[in-house]
């Protein structure tokens, strides 16, 4: 049995690795086109050189994104092309028979889902913010439409209204202001700093301060003063990776960092169901490589018409898009309807899951 699996296991392998390849390079192709307009614009001259290095950043991103279908498509390839050759035949008759083929492909799949949440949650994350930092060198910022990321935090005696215009290329934020509220929702302070950043012991380093307070005790004492200092340290626990977080897609954030980003906006009263999804998302994504060699599998127990192979592997590219779609629509419409973030997340799984189970059934045990 050690030479049959690691016959399976060489030759799926390779073909997930190649279409693998080819998706990542028609992908490249097709970024490195979007980013054509761009050379020779910006601040200071976005070079060819520097495109290049922005959508080679790109890539662990994508191949995230694509390294469940590409083991779908690969895994298919490979039991199609045993099947029509009658080398599965032969194998079925030296022991291989349906669980302990589904049991050599589960453990395959294990290894892609490892491979897919290390890409996922430490690769992309940490590529995907260095491209964009890169991006912003010629850009000179990087923000989020037109007014920036707003955070909200509770203080001892206050709620806190935070703006933030921009992300600069050295990590610091540029226009950022700050609105401070008493328990009875009234205004008593407006912090604007022209640039700021985080410092040690949970504090805000800002420059270049202009600080208004309001007294509204009594009509008689109510007041307005104004001031403008030069520095001000501004004690907050909001960090650096929750600013990141508010300016960048919660899609490219690490798995950790999302769950840090919903507790810091539950315990300010605010809606986090669009990053619990995506959170579980980040949990479940990966296990649909497991779902996809079991759908694979009952491909080997077909018969192959010569030049039939093509039709299957076909079918085999549209149900992995059909999965990409899924997982996406499910997203926007579980964020839309406020449906549980797990079920939304896992839906799509659980789907293909069944599919995969009821097409194992009734090819393999049945037939």
């Amino acid at each position: 049995m050690m030479t049959i699996r690691r016959l399976i296991y060489r030759e799926v392998v390779a073909a997930v690795v190649f279409v693998a390849v080819g998706f990542l390079a028609l992908f490249f192709f097709f970024d490195f086109v979007d980013e054509l307009p761009d050379v020779g614009k910006g601040t200071t001259g976005y070079k060819l050189t520097q495109a290049l290095v922005y959508v080679t950043l790109m890539v662990p991103s994508h191949l995230y994104e694509l390294l469940p279908i590409a083991v779908l498509i690969g895994t298919i390839f490979v039991m199609a092309r045993l099947a029509q050759s009658s080398e599965y035949t032969i194998l079925r008759t030296s022991g291989l028979g349906p669980w302990r083929a589904l049991k050599t492909l589960l453990v395959l799949g294990l290894v892609f889902t490892v491979l897919t949440f290390a890409s996922g949650d430490y690769v992309a994350p940490v590529a995907d913010r260095t491209a964009q930092l890169l991006k912003a060198r010629f850009e000179g910022r990087i923000s989020v439409g037109q007014t920036g990321a707003w955070l909200k935090e509770r203080q001892p005696y206050s709620t806190v209204n935070v703006n933030v215009g921009a992300l600069l290329p050295d990590g610091d934020m540029q226009a950022v202001r700050i609105f401070e509220s008493d328990s009875g929702g009234f205004l008593i302070s407006v912090t604007q700093a022209a640039r700021g950043r985080v410092a040690e012991g949970g504090a805000w380093a800002l420059e270049q301060v202009e600080r208004t307070e309001f007294s509204t005790r009594g009509a008689e004492a109510a007041r307005v003063d104004r001031v403008k200092l030069p520095q001000l340290r501004w004690p907050t626990e909001i960090t650096a990776e929750m600013v990141s977080v508010a300016l960048l897609k919660p899609d490219r954030m690490s798995t950790i960092d999302l769950f840090q980003y919903i507790r810091h906006l539950d315990a300010n009263g605010q809606t986090s169901q669009r990053y619990e999804i995506e959170f579980w998302r980040k949990v479940f994504y990966p296990l649909s490589c497991i779902v996809m060699v079991v759908l694979a599998l009952p491909f080997a127990y077909l018969h192959f018409r010569a030049g039939g192979i093509t039709a299957y592997v076909f079918g085999g590219v549209l149900i992995g898009i059909s999965f990409f779609l899924l997982n996406n629509v499910f997203g926007y419409i579980g964020n839309l309807r406020s449906w549980w973030p797990w079920l939304t997340a896992a839906s799509p799984g659980l789907i293909y899951s069944v599919f995969s189970l009821g097409a194992f059934g009734w090819l393999v045990l049945r037939r």
